[in-house]
């Protein structure tokens, strides 16, 4: 079957300088094995974060994550070493589900129907070729997408996570600031779960030096109340299956939550490329496969009452760090986190994170997502003093973050991330159609796929690539 019969890596044991394990090779069983364990490590902490922050099991987050690894594998044909974990660009659909009175079920309805969606346009980029892809979401779009979904949530961060705990979060977003610049090679990687980590114990001894303390709890009532309560911890067995569920389907929740399939495809089509640039394999022609891949562990994941999957940028970068693209290290790390899934303890422990940790956390992290639209359009060199771009861009932004809504009837409106999408998505393709010539220059394309990084002519540069 294709993916399987690794080739050993010369000795198996130690690589020369510049050397690389390509996909189809692997190191000796035990090392493959640790390569494994440290993907997971990597994965692990926006893995188990984003159930937490979307009010889903972390546990089965954690277990869907490994399963939905071996489906990618599979899918394409051990080509692409990736791991699909808990997607984060959710987490803000999730909040707007939540006080539109929706619950779990709702939530990950919505997400199933965005799973199949990601599937469909994975089938028309494979029918149609990669370039439909800069076509339908020029680099103006995605970057303004994926940074009004980041900065969407910043009122979760201030009204719910950071009121818990104002000190803890601020001493737990220098942490992680301080990991994420200055530490190297492997632990800059798990920045995000060494913050956590550190707010954990931090916690820990606040509640040991001052008491308890007064403030909003989870649910956001003034009580008394201990920073980190272990109690169940104790009551958690070592080995049990997650709590799973049906998903249930609301038409206001999917519109939500479509829009972030813009999102999906960006990141897929960036990631693939990354994992072809450094391994050598051109993987084009597979970019449809992936995304009907991720679409289907999406939908595989939810059905059952987890999150939605995404492949995972911290293991591309264990890659990088390594030079080792074994498929098979991504099989181990699969049936760890698997095995941690079974553990119900451990997701107790996951469980207990204080709200305070999670605001510092979620500081930088909901920052970090808006600000990688950004860097979609520094890459791409989007030119926002053309005001093709700069309208939708500017109203769609608006709109996105400020939770502009629009009501349509008594039960009906489009307000927040899905409005804004929409207005920067539609708004930009009107108004390129009835645009004089001079404004819809073709811009450099998108860094898609591996093929599309052609430097234009100086005629096509934006006035600020000269």
């Amino acid at each position: 079957m294709a993916g399987f019969g690794w080739k050993l890596h010369g000795d198996g044991k130690s690589l020369a300088p510049g050397e690389v394990v390509k996909p189809d090779e692997r190191l000796t069983w035990g090392r493959t094995a640790g390569l494994g364990a440290q993907h997971v490590v990597s994965m692990i902490g926006a893995c188990f974060v984003a159930p937490i922050l979307m009010g889903l099991d972390p546990n089965l987050a954690v277990m869907a994550s490994g399963v939905a690894t071996v489906f990618f594998l599979l899918a394409t044909g051990g080509r692409i070493p990736s791991y699909l974990g808990s997607s984060l660009s959710f987490v803000g659909v999730a909040a707007v589900i939540q006080t539109q009175g929706g619950d779990a079920a709702t939530l990950t309805g919505a997400l199933l129907v965005v799973g199949v969606a990601l599937f469909l346009c994975g089938a028309a980029v494979r029918a149609l070729g990669a370039r439909v892809i800069h076509a339908v979401l020029p680099p103006v779009v995605t970057g303004s997408v994926v940074m009004l979904i980041g900065f969407n949530l910043a009122p979760v961060t201030a009204g719910t996570y950071w009121p818990q705990d104002q000190w803890i979060a601020l001493l737990t977003m220098l942490f992680t600031g301080f990991a994420l610049v200055v530490l190297r090679g492997f632990w800059s990687r798990i920045a995000i779960f060494l913050g956590l980590a550190f707010g954990y114990v931090v916690s820990w001894l606040f509640d040991r030096v001052f008491g308890r303390i007064h403030s909003a709890d989870g649910s956001g009532k003034l009580t008394d109340h201990w920073r980190l309560d272990l109690s169940g911890v104790a009551k958690a067995d070592w080995i049990g299956l997650p709590t799973v569920h049906a998903p249930s389907f609301s038409l206001s929740a999917v519109l939500v939550a479509l829009p972030v399939v813009v999102a999906l495809i960006a990141e897929n089509a960036g990631h693939v490329k990354a994992v072809g640039e450094m391994t050598g394999d051109p993987l084009d022609d597979r970019l449809g496969g992936a995304i009907m891949a991720d679409g289907a562990a999406t939908v595989l994941s939810t059905s059952v009452g987890g999150p939605a999957t995404t492949t995972y940028a911290e293991n591309i970068g264990v890659m990088a760090a390594t030079r080792i693209y074994s498929t098979a290290a991504y099989w181990c790390a699969a049936g760890f986190a698997i095995l941690f899934g079974l553990c119900p303890k451990f997701g107790a422990v996951v469980a207990a994170i204080p709200g305070g940790v999670l605001g510092g956390i979620t500081v930088i992290l909901y920052g970090m997502i808006g600000l990688l639209g950004a860097q979609i359009w520094v890459r791409a060199r989007v030119d926002l003093s053309n005001p093709l771009h700069l309208v939708p861009v500017a109203a769609g932004l608006i709109v996105g973050i400020g939770n502009v809504s629009l009501d349509f009837t008594d039960n009906f409106q489009l307000s927040g991330i899905a409005l804004g999408t929409l207005v920067v998505l539609i708004g930009y393709h009107a108004l390129r159609f009835l645009a004089p010539a001079h404004l819809t220059r073709a811009a450099p394309l998108d860094a898609g796929t591996s093929t599309y990084d052609e430097e234009p002519h100086d005629e096509d540069r934006p006035p600020s690539a000269h």
